[in-house]
């Protein structure tokens, strides 16, 4: 099995050990106890199987959807009627999401879940464990994955619940967005010092203590959002730390694009934390970027199992900033215009006229037509603008420029990718010290704002180093560097872009930096309350 039993140690046993609910806690409804289970180091690395799966489970959907659908990354649109979804995914384009909406209910749900098993496993570990090392290392793991859950809530509906009593099952009332901002700091310090500061295969999908250092990292970076007070030299200090480690190093330019694809893993030199991807391991997490991304008259060429449905796209807003350095390695994750086979041969799918052109309107609009895919860069509204829907034909369906950063991954026999996707990697680290330092924190180690943008940008690029970098620029690099990892939401809020106008998008109000709390957990836990923006929403 490649990677969840391989590096993590989590035995599928594992992930039928535990359930979930919406209010942070989850009761034990087996009737294994510490008189039984876990007694040994193997049972108690089991019992935190379950944790990591919950973050696994919709790390690539409900976290990916929320990220990047809000912002002009991405977009997922209708096609004649396909992808509609209740609006599910639409509303995130147009910042007309409501209570109801389906993907804040699942990313609430997603990292709540997290967060009560953290609390379950945690309470366990505590009361069958012998005390010593190997304890304090899982509990503060465990911890780390519970602070990055709450980091979560507190970035995208700012107060949430703090409940970390496992069989406490009383409501609890929202603390303040600066309350979990505090505990979050305060949990990561407190887990650092036991934390591994090992990297690679042993340590692999599970916090060590360069996880936590680049955790605080973005939440100093982030801090004004968050709290109304800059922390640039703490986000600096943050970095150091990972930086003085030289554990880690930003891939070369030939290396880019491997760090994504189906064979990646703890060999990979910029990854601090990232979600191993199984597709042979059952039990939860889903990676299905290919489903999502290529077209799907382009099966045979990636070799794909399946016929993917390749709903989503970017837009020319984003795209734009991809289009002035032909050098630059990051340009090839995307597929753009006329397309070929991988011996060179165009690329052709044979359909009908009407078949190509729903609109045709000759008599002979059931003959054969065979053409070139080309993908074309805009998106337009061509069945119903309504419903944002393009059509369903061959224009419709190559409309946008698609993603594949996270390559096609021929050898899984499912939609599901052996990919495992990155959550912190090291170039953030030098994008985060530089923007920092931009933002007015002090320079440390003989860096500059210039010389660490630079230290990325010639592992990216052959073109000439840059001379000047402002924060403009910055933004552009980040948007270039972390397409499709989501975090792009995340760097439009904190540059002031958020409330901008993209693709169809003319919604400009600044409530939307929060989600509102799901309709179901105000019924789970009354002692919520709406988020004031949402009130009447």
């Amino acid at each position: 099995m490649k990677k969840i039993i391989k590096y993590l140690g989590l035995p599928i046993l594992a992930i039928g050990l535990f359930g979930s609910c919406e209010n942070l806690d989850v009761p034990i409804t087996t009737q294994l106890t510490p008189e039984v289970f876990p007694q040994n180091s193997t049972q108690f690395i089991q019992t935190t199987g379950p944790v990591y799966v919950a973050f696994r489970s919709d790390f690539s959907f409900a976290w990916w959807w929320s990220q990047s659908l809000t912002t002009d990354e991405a977009i997922l649109p209708a096609r004649g009627g396909n992808w509609f979804d209740n609006r599910n995914y639409i509303a995130m384009h147009f910042h007309d999401w409501t209570v109801d909406n389906g993907i804040v209910g699942s990313l609430w749900y997603w990292s709540s879940s997290v967060i009560g098993k953290s609390n379950q496993a945690i309470s366990i570990l505590e009361e069958a464990m012998p005390e010593g090392t190997e304890k304090s290392t899982l509990i503060s793991e465990l911890k780390t994955m519970r602070a990055i859950s709450y980091f979560v809530m507190m970035d995208n509906f700012g107060a949430v619940p703090l409940d970390t009593l496992y069989g406490d099952f009383s409501s609890h009332a929202k603390s303040s967005r600066v309350e979990v901002f505090n505990f979050v700091e305060k949990e990561l310090k407190k887990a650092l010092p036991n934390l591994s500061a090992v990297t690679g295969v042993s340590t692999y999908g599970r916090p060590n203590k360069q996880t936590a250092n680049a955790l605080l990292a973005k939440m100093y970076l982030n801090a004004e959002v968050y709290t109304g007070t800059q922390r640039n030299n703490d986000c600096i200090a943050a970095c150091d730390e990972v930086i003085k480690t030289g554990a880690y190093s930003v891939e070369t330019l030939s290396g880019y694009l491997n760090m994504f694809k189906s064979n990646n893993g703890p060999q990979m030199k910029e990854f601090i934390f990232a979600v191993p991807y199984d597709p042979t391991v059952g039990g939860g997490g889903l990676m299905y970027h290919a489903r999502y991304d290529v077209p799907r008259s382009m099966r045979s060429k990636f070799g794909l199992p399946f016929t993917p449905s390749a709903p989503r796209s970017t837009l020319p807003e984003f795209y734009a900033h991809f289009q002035n350095d032909a050098n630059d390695v990051r340009n090839q994750q995307w597929l753009t215009g006329l397309q070929f086979n991988n011996n060179g041969t165009p690329l052709t799918v044979t359909t009908t006229k009407k078949g190509y052109d729903q609109f045709y309107t000759g008599a002979d609009g059931g003959d054969p037509y065979t053409y070139q895919v080309n993908l074309t860069p805009n998106i337009v509204l061509r069945q119903s603008v309504p419903l944002t829907d393009l059509g369903n034909d061959e224009i419709a369906w190559n409309m946008g420029y698609r993603n594949i950063k996270f390559y096609p991954d021929a050898t899984s026999t499912s939609r599901n990718q052996n990919n495992d996707v990155p959550f912190l990697r090291y170039s953030d680290i030098l994008l985060m010290k530089a923007e920092a330092i931009l933002r007015g924190g002090a320079a440390t180690l003989g860096d500059t704002p210039l010389s660490l943008v630079n230290t990325v940008r010639s592992n990216r690029t052959t073109a000439a180093p840059w001379t000047a970098v402002t924060l403009e620029d910055l933004y552009k690099e980040r948007s270039r560097e972390f397409a499709w990892e989501a975090w792009h939401r995340n760097d439009m809020i904190r540059f002031g872009k958020f409330e901008g106008q993209w693709g169809f998008k003319t919604d400009t109000d600044v409530k939307r930096r929060v989600f509102p709390i799901p309709t179901t957990a105000l019924v789970l836990n009354p002692a919520l309350v709406q988020n004031p923006d949402y009130v009447n929403n």
